[in-house]
């Protein structure tokens, strides 16, 4: 076992199996051994590459987006411009450069970074150069009173969740126990609460389904501060649309799927997002929901076909394959442009953005 396996090992001779909801937790930001909180995981020489990573254009275009909602609602001022789960801080950099090559001005927004890994903070630090960020612990640190203009790129399928599996007796909850001195799943002896599983439909037996309390905190905390105060939200992940009836928890490591219990804190965790269930908490929440539509769709509503032609009259041969690539890795389906979706929050009365009109086959 690892040092963190053994931790956790320990725990649970203690106090006895632990859901998937603290397994996720523990691996991912367990202050000495977490994922995220020793190590940078992100590029070609990490575990994975997310959109920004592939292409300036993503960034670029995300920011833009952001500048129009904020000139859309009158320019107010004070205003955040805040990203949740920033990783290295380059669609925050990409953003705040095609605002500010778009207007000739600095970019009208105080920066807020939502990120609890002291390693990619300095990291995003470092990327920012001088400009001035605040940055929080989770969502809820985020200012009240001011507009926000917010970003979650691959920030919901990291936040941990619950898993349970059909029994003829109903609902138990999967656990990670101890068995031959490896950490495995195991299954609860007890049926689950009614109110953990609100909403879970009736499935054969050894069927597996998905909940995310969590993910719904933070989508409801997001709402009610568009509803209160302004601004929007774009939350962008990978989804399943057979959720919340699916297996989706997966670890990686070295852009390769891993073992989800072997060596943890040595491979990135994650899980489909559900975005009926965020749209429905978010509806309740009084914001108008905008989508689910495709990254593909999204992106090129926003004329990502337009920017990748600029990018190429200036770029060599061998960079205008590199921006070609870029623009079908994050566009295609063969890539990210349908697993990925995307979800827009404004107020109610607000128009619809751009990207949310009606969709082209």
């Amino acid at each position: 076992m690892n040092p963190l396996a053994a931790h956790l090992a320990e725990r649970i001779a203690r106090d006895g199996p632990i859901t998937i909801e603290a397994y996720m937790t523990a691996c991912l930001l367990d202050p000495r051994h977490g994922y995220y909180t020793t190590r940078e995981p992100f590029g070609s020489t990490g575990d994975f590459i997310t959109a920004p990573e592939i292409s300036q254009m993503f960034g670029e275009l995300l920011g833009l987006w952001c500048w129009s909602q904020w000139a859309a609602a009158g320019q107010p001022q004070p205003a955040v411009l805040a990203e949740l789960g920033p990783g290295r801080g380059t669609l925050l950099a990409d953003a705040l450069r095609a605002i500010e090559g778009a207007t000739q001005k600095p970019a009208p927004f105080d920066l807020h970074l939502v990120e609890a890994s002291p390693t990619l903070r300095a990291k995003q630090r470092e990327t920012l150069g001088g400009r001035k960020v605040t940055w929080h612990d989770d969502a809820e640190g985020l200012p009240e009173g001011t507009p926000c203009f917010i970003l979650a790129n691959e920030f919901f399928d990291a936040l941990p969740i619950r898993q349970f599996v059909a029994t003829p007796q109903g609902w138990r909850e999967r656990l990670v126990t101890v068995t031959n001195d490896k950490l495995a799943a195991a299954i609860s002896p007890k049926v689950a609460p009614a109110g953990l599983i609100d909403g879970l439909p009736e499935a054969a037996t050894g069927r597996v389904a998905e909940h995310a309390p969590i993910r719904r905190d933070v989508m409801a905390s997001l709402s009610r501060r568009v509803a209160r105060d302004g601004g929007c939200a774009l939350i962008i992940d990978f989804d399943d649309p057979k959720l919340p009836l699916a297996d989706t928890f997966q670890a990686v490591r070295s852009h390769r799927y891993a073992d989800r219990f072997e060596e943890p804190g040595e491979s990135d965790l994650a899980s489909a997002v559900d975005f009926t269930d965020l749209a429905r908490v978010a509806g309740d929440k009084g914001v108008r929901v905008h989508g689910p539509v495709a990254q593909g769709t999204f992106l090129r509503s926003l004329g990502i076909d337009h920017r990748a032609e600029q990018l190429c009259r200036s770029a060599s041969p061998e960079q205008i394959k590199t921006i070609m690539a870029a623009l079908e890795r994050l566009v295609s389906a063969r890539g990210m442009g349908n697993d990925f979706k995307v979800i827009g929050l404004t107020l109610a009365s607000g128009p619809t953005p751009e990207g949310f009109g009606e969709q082209t086959p």
